[in-house]
């Protein structure tokens, strides 16, 4: 019960997860706890560890430290069972309700979690969580897809193609062979389902290439190969279920090659502009673009739009839409919305008010025909 007499909402934060994101994850998700207001909410921890065990209780010393304090737990994909479940060994074998759950905050990057995969189980036990659906998530994790549908609704797109890991081992010259034709170097290579710049490779020349293709390929079983530019890297926090707004426009500035795994989770090297240094015009045509990506893909509750600003030629190119992104120290959602005057606390506010309104919306809808 909260100082006010009213119930606290019990919320379930989802975060670990067998991706090579679990450790930017679980840096996420202790963010997230620590700003939930305990006077409004009660939060139940859920943690995922690398072998895809839902865990209880001690989440993060277990999952940061190797303690053995948690126990075995799951949700179900019943709509009954609204709640976090203990899976009981040895003679008390079974399961035991440990906790009913108002609305789920997934904190998970990456595969098996941030694809659509953890959404449709929320969406089978009918739970409101935060967040994009299950089409929303998946097509923005997936590179390729993503950039069909901005092709599909006008929006801009750097040259790319798409390889096949498959036909990358059987016919690799070939496949080079194709790139060349197409794109010139530098050229990037991505694999088609992963976040957070892991896997991905500037390639300046054949070798390069050939490098970055094995690297990308060893994620995915798909290979999204990208015209490189001379860009600025631009991002917008977007916010919102039908009526999504946009934040003020940041720039990332790396002082590595690219903004890769390292310069946005591991070190503070790159230099994030807020606002970046861009006309009126130039930010409002920006933020309006990334408004119109995010609805592209029925993006619902957040999502971090980047953009790329051609230097030479001054156009504008949608790079992605991460559905979940990082909530650590460095990261630049929120840090984007306290600087259009939205703070880290009242944000998270926002997103689980935002996830309980669909979820109403939804509970209207018809499900039978009769």
């Amino acid at each position: 019960m909260s100082k006010n007499g009213k119930q606290k909402l019990r919320v379930g934060v989802i975060f670990g997860g067998r991706s090579g994101e679990h450790e930017v994850s679980l840096n996420s998700a202790q963010s997230v706890m620590r700003a939930l207001n305990p006077d409004k909410y009660e939060v139940i921890p859920i943690g995922i560890d690398k072998d895809g065990r839902w865990l209880t209780g001690d989440v993060v010393g277990t999952l940061t430290e190797g303690k053995s304090s948690s126990q075995h737990a799951t949700l179900l994909p019943d709509p009954q069972a609204s709640g976090l479940m203990q899976l009981n060994e040895g003679e008390n074998v079974g399961i035991t309700a440990v906790s009913q759950l108002d609305v789920i905050f997934p904190v998970l990057h990456g595969p098996y979690g941030e694809d659509g995969t953890v959404q449709g189980l929320l969406e089978l036990a009918n739970l409101p969580y935060v967040g994009a659906g299950v089409v929303g998530s998946a097509v923005g994790m997936d590179k390729a897809i993503f950039k069909h549908v901005m092709v599909a609704n006008g929006l801009p797109v750097l040259p790319w193609l798409l390889v096949q890991s498959s036909d990358w081992r059987k016919r690799p010259y070939k496949v080079i062979e194709q790139i060349e034709a197409i794109l010139v170097y530098p050229v990037f290579t991505k694999p088609a389902n992963l976040g957070s710049s892991v896997g991905i490779s500037k390639c300046n020349n054949r070798e390069e290439l050939e490098a970055g293709l094995n690297e990308a390929a060893s994620y995915d079983r798909r290979v999204v190969v990208e015209q490189g530019a001379n860009v600025r890297e631009l991002e917008v926090s977007v916010l919102g279920n039908e009526d999504p707004v946009a934040s003020v426009v940041g720039e990332v500035r790396p002082l590595r090659d690219f903004y890769d795994y390292v310069a946005k989770y591991v070190s503070d090297d790159s230099e994030l502009i807020i606002p970046a240094d861009l006309t009126e015009a130039e930010s409002d045509e920006v933020r309006r673009l990334a408004v119109q990506a995010y609805k592209a893909i029925d993006c619902a509750g957040l999502g971090r739009v980047d953009l790329l600003l051609d230097v030479e030629h001054g156009r504008l190119y949608l790079n992605e839409i991460n559905t979940i992104p990082g909530f650590t120290r460095i990261s630049m959602y929120p840090k984007l919305w306290e600087a259009t005057g939205l703070p880290y606390s009242e944000l998270l506010d926002k997103l689980i008010e935002l996830a309980i309104e669909r979820h109403e919306e939804k509970k209207r809808l018809k499900t039978t025909i009769t």
